[in-house]
């Protein structure tokens, strides 16, 4: 995208997001009585005007209110997130509408292109007059809002008007204000980008706010400030040269240099490749690194492409995901007719028109996996991966109605488990048997930094070691003696010795939690069931991204933040990353190849100061030269994070010790 371009989108985006919090913020405090600007909450008894709807509306908010309190908010903190959260979702779905009706992709009619002179609306007010009666907008909201509804049914989450942060709804000068802006002509060609969302979400948060934050703190204070402070846009040049270097290789190696993919990976470094498999090829030779087996064995290997998982630890809006669904388009094609490889495939679907149609769908559900710490930066990567599908989709002549339904995109929001202790207890104290709640207790405890550290925290080691542990105790005590899972800082919950050595049930511990989880979102009582939707959202966020890191990955790319962790991090980050806890970039590096599988590739841009800086000399010799292969490495320099005011370079590295660079 042109710069002259994104900085029409920054402005009119900016302009949006002024329009949307002030006329949100008045409707906030002139009917539902919540002030945003000193934290005012004016007793519900004492609005008299409100009718039973927006007396229902009020008190989600309220809930709304306490389950940010309930995670560390400030009372007048937690009142502007849901007003900023209120109006980003807003703007998200007109973006999304935005790109769904663009000709190229022809999703849905016209309905935000026109305003309420759209296509869409006009058809919907014709075949339905009765239902316009009577709305002093002449039905445009009601119009938005059931295709808002419609929507949820295929995208998911973006969408859905259940949640208290879809209460609020812009008045009718300020949403046509709004799409006034969305519709400017010098904007018509970026509609048509996939990553047009992704520029949204990062100019959402204006450049001066990120300023202003870095001159009040050298470290983030918060997880929303670690997160727009890291919001910058990865240019499409350096995706393509990590993503050609890292999953290109690894399918250009299993498939001996016969792939397509030489020639749509234009940053392959083909002859590097070939000396990576020369070298691994020869265990004995002088030049071999001393942990080459596992390289060799991951060479050789010829795998099922659904069985390939690719993460970026750190994925704002999918940019790297996104290209990484362009090569996994020609690696399925390609595997279908690989005599090796193939067979299974052909197995599965033994009619090729229907193995095409089904790609898109299991690229989506097997291979890209994406962690943030933004909500909002997940529901849009998981927006554009799902349009990316589409395009796939029309590309192939099928209409709408003709395509697959994409049941998991594995996109997962790093956020603390919920913090109300109070419905904590009362879910635990109904599982069954009674082990299980003492598994939920310790996760909920192991998880209130996740949204601090997102991909950093190691919560699979931390359980692990948690079960182990519990297990090691257990050997030691005579029969017949009951004590808690986890130590005596945890209630008193009694745990038989032989739930332990119950191999089934820890194999579906996870699962039976989950559907605990569904279960009690499903039973809750009238008076408090917002606040509990709300904590069940969290807790299977939350177990998402415990599951997500249960197998280890092929290939890691990612754009990590940089600089310090925040405040209540950093002990952490002390004791789980003694090498690497100077910088965040350092760690998340560091985190990426622990996550790989032998032999797996990591791609990262991040700045330059670690090759060079004496602190990060632990880092070079210990991680980059010694546990990784150093494959390729460009020293970009400023000006390729957008406004980021750094110098950066790209690096892919190969797991298993040695370098050849």
């Amino acid at each position: 995208m042109e710069k002259a371009v994104r900085n029409n989108l920054y402005a009119a985006t900016v302009n949006c997001r002024r329009l949307l919090e002030d006329d949100m913020a008045r409707l906030l405090e002139g009917y539902y009585g919540i002030h945003d600007h000193d934290g005012t909450v004016e007793p519900l008894e004492k609005l008299v005007h409100m009718d039973a709807v927006g007396r229902a509306d009020r008190q989600a908010m309220e809930a709304a209110i306490r389950h940010e309190k309930a995670a560390g908010a400030s009372h007048e903190e937690a009142i502007h997130r849901y007003l900023r959260e209120s109006a980003f979702t807003f703007l998200n779905r007109l973006v999304a509408l935005k790109l769904m009706e663009h000709p190229s992709r022809a999703l849905v009619v016209q309905s935000v292109g026109a305003g309420d002179s759209s296509k869409g609306f006009h058809r919907f007010r014709m075949v339905s007059p009765q239902a316009m009666r009577g709305e002093p907008d002449g039905g445009y909201r009601l119009y938005l809002e059931l295709l808002f509804d419609d929507l949820t049914q295929v995208v998911g989450p973006l969408f859905d008007r259940s949640v208290p942060s879809s209460i609020l709804f812009p008045s009718e000068r300020c949403l046509r204000e709004v799409l006034a802006l969305l519709n400017d002509p010098r904007l018509e060609d970026v509609w048509g980008s996939d990553e047009a969302i992704g520029w949204v979400y990062q100019y959402f948060t204006p450049t001066e706010l990120r300023e202003q934050a870095r001159e009040e703190s050298a470290a983030p204070r918060t997880p929303y400030e670690l997160a727009f402070r890291n919001q910058f846009y990865t240019p499409r040049y350096v995706v393509a040269f990590l993503a050609d270097n890292t999953l290109g290789r690894m399918w250009w190696e299993m498939r001996g240099g016969q792939t397509r993919l030489t020639e749509s990976c234009k940053y392959l470094l083909q002859n590097d490749a070939q000396a990576t498999e020369t070298q691994t090829a020869q265990p004995n030779s002088d030049e071999t690194p001393a942990n080459s087996a596992p390289l060799q064995q991951a060479l050789g290997e010829r795998r099922d492409p659904r069985d390939f998982r690719i993460l970026d630890p750190a994925c704002g809006s999918g940019h790297f995901l996104l290209y990484c669904f362009d090569l996994l388009l020609t690696i399925y094609e390609e595997a279908y007719d690989d005599p090796e490889i193939g067979a299974v495939l052909r197995a599965d679907y033994p009619d090729r028109e229907e193995f095409r149609r089904a790609v898109p769908r299991l690229i989506l559900e097997h291979n890209l996996h994406g962690v943030d710490i933004d909500l909002r930066a997940c529901q849009i990567a998981t927006l554009a991966l799902w349009l990316r599908a589409q395009r796939a989709w029309g590309d192939m002549g099928l209409k709408p109605r003709q395509r697959p339904r994409v049941e998991r995109i594995r996109i997962v929001c790093a956020e603390p488990m919920p913090g109300e202790y109070d419905l904590l207890g009362e879910f635990c104290r109904n599982l069954q048997p009674m082990t299980l709640g003492n598994l939920v207790r310790e996760i909920w405890d192991k998880m209130r930094l996740a949204g601090e550290l997102g991909s950093l925290l190691k919560i699979e080691q931390e359980i692990r070691n948690a079960i182990q542990h519990a297990h090691h105790i257990l050997l030691e005590l005579p029969q017949g003696i009951q004590l808690t899972l986890f130590g005596p800082q945890q209630l008193a919950l009694p745990l038989s010795p032989a739930d332990l050595k119950d191999d089934e049930f820890w194999a579906h511990a996870e699962a039976r939690v989950l559907d605990a989880l569904h279960q009690f979102a499903r039973h809750t009582a009238n008076g408090q069931n917002v606040l509990r939707r709300l904590f069940v959202d969290d807790a299977i966020q939350g177990m998402a991204f415990i599951d997500l890191f249960q197998r280890p990955f092929d290939v890691v790319l990612m754009n990590p933040p940089f600089g310090a962790a925040t405040l209540r991090a950093k002990e952490y980050m002390a004791q789980n990353y003694p090498r690497t806890k100077n910088d965040l970039y350092a760690a998340f590096v560091e985190r990426g190849l622990e996550v790989l599988r032998p032999g797996g590739y990591l791609g990262a841009i991040t700045s330059r100061t670690g090759f060079f800086l004496t602190s990060f000399q632990r880092w070079r010799e210990e991680i980059l030269l010694k546990e990784a292969q150093l494959i390729a490495l460009a020293d970009l320099g400023y000006g390729v994070l957008d406004t980021a005011m750094v110098e950066t370079a790209a690096y892919v590295l190969r797991k298993g010790g040695g370098s050849h660079a």
